[in-house]
């Protein structure tokens, strides 16, 4: 899940943008649009056609910019391709959204800017339970999938009170006004400031109304995840998924601890269950850097079985 909510809270962190942001953000991604189901989407991408396709997908109410201080760590030995799901970011928007509508388009991404190989995704939060809906639809299409702090209920605690916010009716008279309210959810306690400023700044639009989010709202009616009667449906699912699954739990995340021991179990040796110490529900806010090397060594050990 990204953001919006109350005013920011103080942000916990080195003030100076350290040389590995700069290099990173250095590597510009290239910005283009495919056509999915009669709806406009665009893409962010890194990295030669030639390697093999690494798919980024969002949360909620995010976009693909939450990924351009990341991807640029795999443009080496992959094809990055980040999406705007439907409803988010820079694409358009739909009369209604679907899990399997945001799987197509993944794969549609995939299949537009990557070489014929099958695509590794990774997803977080929102964009989990979408990876997870591609493999279990299109999973012979599929190579992996790495799901990062996705919970198993039928939506994450902060979407309600999402949901009923709505977007602000006559929007922001200024582009300071909409970034005070600018904040992760659910909150984290650490947040680097510099990868917030990057992020906030692409979050928003002007129009001739004001200032307003780059989404929409009626995302938030899509139901994602299981509920606990679905869990045993879900662990057959993942038992019969045909490409290989890896889970990534914040520490300080969303998936407390009896939801991660149901992971662990339902996985048994179907992948691996790996916790990021401290990190809060977004990891790319506040340890950046060790979600790269543990998607990187995950990407690895894959590659040499």
């Amino acid at each position: 899940m990204a953001l919006i909510g109350r005013k920011r809270p103080a942000l916990q962190s080195p003030p100076s943008e350290p040389d590995w942001f700069l290099a990173a953000l250095a590597h510009n991604a290239e910005h283009s649009d495919i056509e999915v189901d009669d709806c406009r989407i665009h893409l962010r991408t890194w990295g030669s056609r030639d390697l093999p396709p690494l798919v980024l997908v969002h949360g909620g109410a995010a976009h693909s910019g939450w990924w351009d201080h990341i991807a640029p760590f795999f443009s080496k030995t992959h094809r990055v391709i980040a999406p705007d799901l439907s409803g988010h970011g820079d694409s358009g928007t739909r009369a209604e959204y679907r899990p399997h509508t945001w799987a197509r388009e993944v794969l549609a991404a995939a299949h537009a800017e990557g070489p014929a190989g099958r695509p590794s995704i990774v997803g977080h939060s929102m964009g989990g339970s979408v990876a997870s809906a591609a493999a279990g639809r299109y999973g012979e299409q599929i190579d992996s999938i790495i799901v990062i702090d996705s919970p198993l209920r039928d939506e994450a605690p902060e979407e309600a009170r999402l949901r009923d916010r709505k977007r602000h009716s006559s929007g922001y008279q200024s582009k300071e006004e909409i970034l005070e309210r600018f904040t992760p959810v659910p909150a984290q306690s650490t947040v680097l400031p510099y990868i917030w400023s990057h992020i906030a700044d692409q979050s928003v639009r002007r129009t001739p109304e004001g200032w307003f989010w780059k989404f929409d709202p009626a995302i938030f009616e899509v139901r994602m995840g299981r509920v606990p009667a679905d869990e045993e449906k879900l662990e057959r699912s993942m038992a019969e998924m045909p490409c290989r699954i890896g889970y990534i739990r914040s520490e300080a995340g969303l998936v407390s601890d009896d939801m991660a021991d149901r992971i662990r179990s339902m996985l048994q040796l179907r992948g691996p269950f790996i916790e990021l110490a401290e990190a809060g529900h977004h990891p790319m806010l506040d340890q950046p850097l060790a979600l790269v090397a543990t998607i990187r060594t995950l990407l690895e050990m894959w590659s040499i079985t």
